[in-house]
């Protein structure tokens, strides 16, 4: 099935043209100069975004649309919903890039639909001639913003878990899911998180092998499918886009699909911590000692910091695959947003060569990712004389890199490992990201283990 706004050739497909500023005199010197005419009167000047129709005499001839110096996806994401609805438009060779003209308006045209009947079609791009990838990478993105923007009550641990288990089927990987007295021994303090739910937590887990020679790539996603905060209870404002904090886990699911759509020759290792942090007479307590897979004994110094709880099993069990890399994505602190605002998704790493990768990864996809440090001298912060640490830190400070030195604790010396503190969120309608869940730095990611086999692939045949 096409994804809405992208279609098959047709024959009634009307003609796109995208300009950049300084093409724009050879695109205006190329056209008949009615067009021509009309683009100067009405003071098109190519920025990034801006488009205009062109009148014909029997009614659109076609439209133009400004690229400025947007080298990405975006100066095409709100021509879904900006051209004319169900109109039908053929990308012209020019200053475009295909892939990322069909990336940008898949992703402008996505609206969630699960509840709420969208007014109006978009209009629709012909699909050019090899974007497959982009084509697919909208598809695993839109995924995840469903699931993220899945209301809590249609979303609980086992809907997650069974998502997990839908993709392996989809791409011939295997899945398991792991629940019950299997989970209390494995992952114990996945097990204490969810504890206070009536939905039962679950580890959801899938494999894939793209060669059996490529690297082992481990993603973890925290998977709390609803955060009251526990008994630490979050205020009623806290609470609003909680059904968000499986937002990583939807990005995890969103890489896998992407890397298995791409059949990048790799080993995949997929885990989702599936939890719903609530509240009843079997919550966890705040000075509860917690049990880990890893053995260390965690205090509970806040109820609301269960997400790394929820990680430091999956980065534990991780790490015992041996893997080339481990990748979390949480959305764990509200912290990382202070110091970054909602679109810069925070890098820790104990890896430069990893945390460079990813960097460089974001920037050539336009999906921009910022490292933040692990500080050493903060990880005593997380002393308790009760436990081994603490799951918070005393100090009102830096919160998002104490979480950080938390999961940094589960992961052996010499592992490389890679923490994305993410928001998954849109507060706003703009091009290409409309309001609601987002599958954030999914696209740097891919490209990043994309790079990693090639590099591998180099370094096995010298």
């Amino acid at each position: 099935m096409m994804l809405e706004g992208l279609t098959a050739a047709v024959s009634h497909a009307l003609p796109l043209h995208a300009v950049r500023p300084e093409g724009l005199a050879r695109l205006l010197d190329g056209m008949p100069s009615s067009a021509a005419a009309f683009l100067r009167g009405c003071g098109f000047t190519a920025r990034a975004g801006e488009h205009a129709l062109l009148p014909g005499p029997d009614g659109l001839a076609g439209a133009v649309v400004g690229l400025g110096q947007d080298q990405g996806p975006w100066a095409y994401g709100g021509l879904s919903r900006a051209l004319p609805a169900g109109s039908a438009w053929r990308l012209l060779p020019g200053d475009g890039d295909a892939a990322q003209a069909t990336l940008g308006w898949a992703l402008g045209a996505y609206r969630p639909r699960r509840h709420k009947s969208v007014n109006g079609a978009p209009a629709l791009l012909e699909v050019p001639a090899g974007t497959e990838s982009a084509v697919a990478m909208a598809e695993a993105i839109c995924a995840a913003r469903d699931l993220i923007n899945a209301p809590a009550a249609d979303l609980g641990p086992v809907e997650l878990g069974e998502a997990v288990a839908t993709l392996a089927a989809r791409h011939g990987a295997t899945s398991e899911i792991i629940a019950g007295d299997a989970l209390a021994q494995g992952f114990p303090a996945i097990a204490a998180v969810g504890g206070g739910s009536p939905r039962p937590p679950r580890v959801a887990m899938l494999r894939w092998t793209g060669a059996e020679d490529g690297p082992l790539i481990a993603l973890c996603g925290k998977g709390v499918c609803f955060d009251t905060g526990g008994l630490d209870l979050k205020p009623p404002s806290g609470m609003l886009r909680m059904k968000k904090d499986m937002g990583g886990a939807a990005i995890a699911l969103a890489v896998a699909d992407a890397v298995m759509r791409s059949a990048l020759p790799v080993r995949l290792l997929l885990l989702i911590g599936a939890v719903e942090n609530s509240i009843s007479g079997t919550a966890m307590r705040p000075m509860d000692v917690l049990p880990t897979r890893k053995g260390l004994k965690v205090e509970i110094g806040n109820t609301d910091a269960e997400g790394r709880l929820v990680l430091c099993d999956l980065l534990t069990y991780a790490a015992e695959q041996s893997p080339t890399a481990i990748i979390d994505v949480a959305t764990l602190t509200g912290a990382a947003r202070v110091a970054l605002g909602p679109d810069l998704p925070a890098l820790f790493s104990n890896d430069d060569s990893l945390a460079e990768a990813l960097l460089a990864a974001g920037v050539a996809m336009h999906d921009p990712i910022w490292r933040l440090p692990l500080h050493d001298g903060y990880d005593s912060w997380l002393d308790t004389p009760f436990a081994d640490l603490c799951n918070v830190a005393q100090k009102p400070m830096a919160g998002a890199v104490v979480a950080a030195l938390f999961l940094r604790r589960f992961v052996p010396p010499g592992t490389g490992w890679a923490h994305l503190d993410v928001y998954a969120w849109n507060d706003s309608t703009r091009p290409g990201r409309p309001e609601g869940g987002e599958a954030q730095c999914t696209r740097a990611i891919h490209a990043m283990i994309a790079k990693m086999a090639q590099n591998h692939h180099l370094a096995a045949r010298a």
